[in-house]
């Protein structure tokens, strides 16, 4: 405890540090005090809006993200999503248009980028807040104030939903100039936390308050497991492969007091898992679609079938959601990673892999690494995504089953462990001793020489 204090009073006695966390807990505040207010035209004591449920499908996982302001109709009910949907479909345009390839490479070309990013996350928002008085008109009838026209209701929620969403972005981007860590995948994080105390309070209920349910021993066999599976998707967040790498002998000096200098040694850093938790929401978006299909046939036993596909329980869900998972995996990889232009760097950069030839050779090898990896990295990232449904299978209830694993919790790790290392990376600079005893805390973003993939959340 008193190594823990030290370590408080370290980081609160560096000014900018300080300045930095104070910043970031007052835009986090902002942010969760902004999921509480409600949209123009809606009556937020409406037991309609009340009892509103969204705790599965496609609506669910938007919820989760914006920590319970969708089902609430909030100001910022959309949250940071449609800019994550922005900067996705850029990230996708730089690997498949040359002329945003070439962008990427420059400095003004990058903030032409971003400027087009902000634009396209306007849209998506506007489209997103059509979408949703559709849904609001349907689902919360009760609790619309008479007083709005529907085109006034209209009007005014899709503006209402674009700021906000613009609101999110700017705290976002302030977040990561001034504040600590990422600030789109903090204000995500923080979203997805929020229903961790409630979830953890009805499983508490659920074991001590139902007779013959498995008590409090129980739930502390179900804490332990909990860890551990922090514990696996920390070393899923953190697995990295090092390939060798030396610098060429380098002549330094003038011709009169030249020396040789022998070339330094690094490595490259390969993640076990490159795509982050991008394939698990890709997964959960196909996983969608027999529940929808299912209203459009009349057979029993394809209903039947059907249903079974949609219940995170069942055994076929867990085995297509997982060869969904790893095909994505490979396919999300394949996008965000070139070994050739990798080679090419490390050629211009005057480094090798020892035993490699440079150019095509360097990048066959590296690519034949990256394969082997992907696949253990793909089987825990499937086995991640199914054990919420396990864990509802054993009985634990569905809000706390959420945070075994799947996308809360890689999120959640992630951004956790890139908080962690700015701080460390403060106390460092700063002359003190790290946040462990041993090694380094690293994030999900590493100090490769040939840079860095970029993971949304």
């Amino acid at each position: 405890m008193k190594k823990l204090i030290d370590k408080l009073q370290n980081i609160w006695s560096i000014e900018e540090l300080r300045n930095r966390i104070i910043y970031t807990l007052v835009l986090v505040l902002i942010y969760r005090a902004g999921c509480f207010v409600t949209i123009p035209g809606i009556n937020p004591n409406s037991p309609a809006l009340q009892h509103s449920d969204n705790s599965s499908g496609i609506l669910g996982l938007l919820n989760m993200f914006v920590g319970g302001a969708f089902s609430r109709a909030s100001i910022f009910a959309l949250g940071v999503m449609p800019y994550i949907s922005a900067s996705i479909f850029m990230q996708l345009a730089a690997i498949i248009i040359p002329e945003v390839t070439k962008m990427q490479r420059e400095d003004s070309g990058r903030r032409k980028i971003n400027q087009i990013t902000r634009y396209i996350t306007v849209g998506v928002a506007a489209a997103q807040a059509f979408g949703y008085v559709t849904y609001i008109r349907s689902k919360f009838q009760g609790a619309l104030v008479p007083e709005f026209t529907p085109f006034l209701f209209l009007i005014s929620t899709i503006i209402v939903l674009s700021a906000g969403t613009l609101f999110v972005m700017w705290m976002g981007e302030k977040i990561t100039d001034r504040g600590i860590g990422n600030g789109t995948s903090l204000i995500i994080m923080v979203g997805i936390l929020a229903r961790f105390p409630s979830s953890v309070g009805q499983e508490i209920y659920m074991k001590t308050g139902s007779p013959g349910v498995g008590g409090l021993f129980q739930f502390i066999i179900e804490i332990a497991v909990f860890i551990a599976v922090i514990i696996g998707l920390i070393l899923l967040t953190q697995g990295v492969r090092r390939i060798p790498l030396n610098y060429a002998r380098r002549i330094i000096g003038s011709s009169n007091a030249a020396k040789e200098v022998s070339g330094a040694r690094d490595f490259i850093p390969l993640k076990v898992n490159s795509a982050g938790v991008m394939p698990i929401i890709f997964a959960q978006a196909i996983m969608m679609i027999p529940g929808v299909v299912t209203g459009f046939t009349q057979s029993e036993k394809t209903i039947s079938f059907l249903s079974s596909l949609s219940d995170p329980r069942s055994l076929w869900y867990n085995i297509f959601y997982a060869i969904m998972v790893i095909a994505f995996t490979y396919f999300y990889t394949a996008l965000i990673f070139n070994p050739t232009e990798m080679a090419d760097t490390l050629k211009r950069n005057n480094s090798f892999v020892p035993g490699v030839k440079p150019g095509e050779p360097t990048a066959h090898y590296i690519a034949t690494i990256m394969d082997r990896i992907t696949l253990p990295g793909a089987c825990f990232l499937a086995l991640a995504g199914i054990l919420p449904g396990i864990a509802q299978l054993v009985g634990i209830t569905s809000g706390f089953a959420s945070f075994f694993g799947g996308t809360s919790m890689l999120i959640g790790v992630g951004v956790i462990l890139d908080t962690l290392q700015q701080v460390e990376s403060y106390l460092l600079m700063n002359h003190y001793d790290g946040l462990m005893k041993t090694g380094r805390i690293m994030g999900r973003t590493s100090n490769s020489p040939v840079g860095t993939t970029r993971n949304f959340a």
